[in-house]
């Protein structure tokens, strides 16, 4: 059971692995399965939820009248009964099931040969119900995707030391295959309420094109070579480099070659260090190379593609008539992705204290995007192609401390800090030598709800030049007292042409980035005797979040159709237009989880170990956002980065229990 009414899931796992050697060990065979069964009883519109349980007004009836019809404030329109949007379904079923097997057959102690194959089945069912009373003639929705993956491996590698010399080499080659298949089903119309999704034949409208259904397959073939040569266990040189071929991209541009080459120096082992005792490690290692992605491109996106337009009458028959989905392009190719990185890695007094450093730099070339094309000559005005780049760049620390090390007592500290920053280069070039470019500034984040619709609402963008999700914003020098006591924003005129410009390319800066420029990754742990205490902790620091949510809860424009924080009549800011007045530093450290195990002594022929632990997570957070939680997205680029707008699933922490046994 999950803390919101009638939301639930259902998780059930099975695992089997299993390892056998032979002929005198040199046959080793793991074979394993897995099996998974996941049943989600979810939430249909998140910020609907939420946002109608905090703007109801609680002093409405609650409830149903003589008639079972649920009481709704028809002023409030972008709000319902809190009951009213349980009452909406969105159902989910996974099934997987995985199976593998690996065989690798040493010939001598230099040579090995392995083969690895596995077979992946995975199945969804989605079934989403909204009532009349939240939907006029009520939705009901019903959906089945599937896939197979199939993969094929196999490798010869070989390791040899020679005197000072130790050479190792790997040649191994893979195919995978991945099939999709899906159809779905939308409906309205439903006679009750009754019969959720359960019943589709009793609906009164299948809309035209509510009823698809789609099939694809995907092939990647990829073969891979490296060869490691290391010097008096000292210096250590490896060069790799792979192919791999898809069946997605263009017919001219299957293949891609991504080489890398790294070294390291074990500079411990020099004779000018290899005394210093407080110096237990000192290593350097850089590294160049380059990666292939295809993560923009869909099946079928280099062909010509139909799907059904409409009907018309032929000979009296209702004929389906179909039309191209999009533009294609032939030439889609890889993108690549080119990283130098080069680091150093310290440890003292025997490695209990630990210390690493690393700085990178990539650039990805060829990179997709979706262009604004003429029509004619194109069918459609957008065409996906390999024309922008961006960069990213960054530095990572690590420290490991080992305070304390005795046979009853220990205690270890680990840290993680990483500063990281990225820029979106360029999305200009050529196509066919056609002059190709894309906006520089490109709104990707908006504002919903009361008061928000329509307006110029946009807070987060994609900007040439800048991180990916900046806050392109007007800027607000206060609050001015209108003649009837209450208050509005007093944006700034930023152009100084003499009017107040809100649209995108009107009076904005950028206020700042979604994307935090420091994380850190920390974890304690201490244990004395059989007893041990763990903590670990994450945060985020040097980005900004839009508060939404308080702007919306706080704006006495809507009142009393919309409920608002208590402090709000105080303030009394009949405002709404987007600013920076609500824009606020993300800084926060999560106390994630808290760990106390006990590891029970025993003297048993048959139980190996026994192991009581409790386990406490999302313990507390240290912030100073004022919005509903700091923890919002601020990586992924959708709608939501940055943007605490009214859907943040309410905090909540977990308290279990484990037992682990050993025979």
């Amino acid at each position: 059971n999950t803390i919101i009414k009638k939301m639930d899931y259902n998780v059930f796992v099975a695992k089997v692995d299993v390892t056998q050697k032979a002929f005198n060990d040199r046959l080793t065979g793991d074979f394993g399965v897995f099996g998974s069964s996941f049943k989600n009883h979810d939430i249909f519109d998140t910020q609907m939820l939420f946002y109608s349980a905090a703007c109801q007004n609680p002093t409405l009836p609650a409830g149903t009248d003589e008639n079972g019809n649920w009481l709704k404030n028809e002023s409030a329109t972008h709000v319902n009964p809190p009951g009213i949007v349980l009452d909406e379904k969105n159902d989910s079923k996974d099934l997987n099931f995985d199976a593998h097997i690996k065989l690798s057959y040493d010939f001598n102690p230099n040579w090995r040969i392995s083969t690895f194959a596995s077979y992946l089945y995975g199945s969804t069912e989605n079934g989403m119900f909204c009532p009349t009373w939240v939907w006029a003639q009520g939705n009901v929705y019903r959906g089945e995707f599937k896939k197979e993956e199939w993969l094929g491996n196999v490798a010869l590698s070989f390791n040899k030391q020679i005197g000072i010399h130790r050479i190792s080499a790997e040649a191994s080659s893979e195919y995978r295959k991945l099939t999709k298949t899906a159809f779905w089903m939308y409906a309205k119309g439903i006679p009750t309420n009754d019969f959720g999704y359960n019943n589709l034949g009793a609906t009164a409208v299948r809309p035209y094109g509510g009823t698809e259904s789609t099939y694809e397959d995907q092939s990647l073939a990829s073969v891979m070579g490296s060869v490691t040569y290391s010097l008096l266990d000292r210096y250590l040189l490896s060069v790799n480099a792979r192919g791999d071929g898809s069946s997605m991209v263009g017919d001219d541009n299957t293949w891609g070659f991504f080489p890398s080459v790294s070294f390291t120096w074990d500079m411990k082992k020099e004779n000018i260090l290899a005394n210093v005792k407080p110096l237990s490690m000192l290593k350097l290692r850089t590294g160049l190379g380059q990666a292939g992605n295809l993560g923009g491109i869909s099946a079928y996106t280099t062909m010509n593609t139909v799907r059904q337009t409409g009907i018309v009458p032929v000979k009296s028959s209702p004929t389906v008539t179909l039309g191209m989905v999009r533009n294609n392009n032939p030439d889609l190719r890889w993108e690549t992705k080119t990283t130098f990185n080069i680091g150093a890695d310290f440890g003292f007094f025997a490695n209990r204290i630990m210390l690493t450093a690393e700085y990178y730099y990539s650039k990805t070339s060829d990179m997709l995007y979706a262009y604004e094309v003429p029509v004619p000559p194109f069918a459609y005005n957008t065409l996906l192609a390999n024309i922008g780049s961006m960069s990213n760049r960054g530095l990572e620390l690590g420290l490991s401390v080992q305070p304390i090390s005795k046979k009853d007592m220990e205690l270890n500290i680990n840290m993680n800090l990483s500063f990281q920053s990225n820029k979106l280069i360029s999305l200009s070039g050529d196509y066919k030598g056609m002059s190709m470019t894309a906006a520089n500034v490109t709104a990707i984040g908006s504002l919903d709800g009361a008061g928000q619709n329509g307006g110029d609402n946009n807070v987060v963008y994609q900007i040439v030049g800048q991180p990916l999700g900046v806050f392109y914003l007007p800027h607000c020098k206060g609050l001015v007292k209108n003649e009837n006591g209450s208050y509005f924003y007093d944006i700034e005129d930023l152009d100084h042409n003499g009017k107040v410009d809100l649209s995108d390319g009107g009076d904005r800066y950028i206020a700042g980035q979604a994307t935090p420029k420091v994380t850190l990754g920390s974890n304690i742990s201490f244990r004395y005797k059989d007893i041990y205490v763990a903590l670990q902790m994450n945060g985020a620091f040097g980005h900004k979040i839009f508060n939404g949510t308080g702007l919306a809860y706080t704006s006495m424009a809507c009142f009393p159709d919309y409920n608002v924080l208590k402090d709000a009549p105080k303030k009394n800011i009949v405002d709404q237009r987007v600013s920076d007045y609500w824009l606020e530093k993300g800084d926060y450290l999560n106390f994630e989880h808290l760990t106390l195990g006990y590891n029970v002594p025993l003297k048993s022929k048959f139980v190996r170990s026994l192991r009581v632990s409790c386990n406490i997570s999302n313990l507390g957070t240290i912030t100073g956002y004022r919005g509903l939680t700091p923890m919002v997205n601020s990586y992924v680029v959708n709608s939501t980065m940055g943007i605490d707008d009214k859907r943040n699933y309410p905090l909540y922490r977990t308290y279990s229990l484990g037992l682990s046994v050993q025979f």
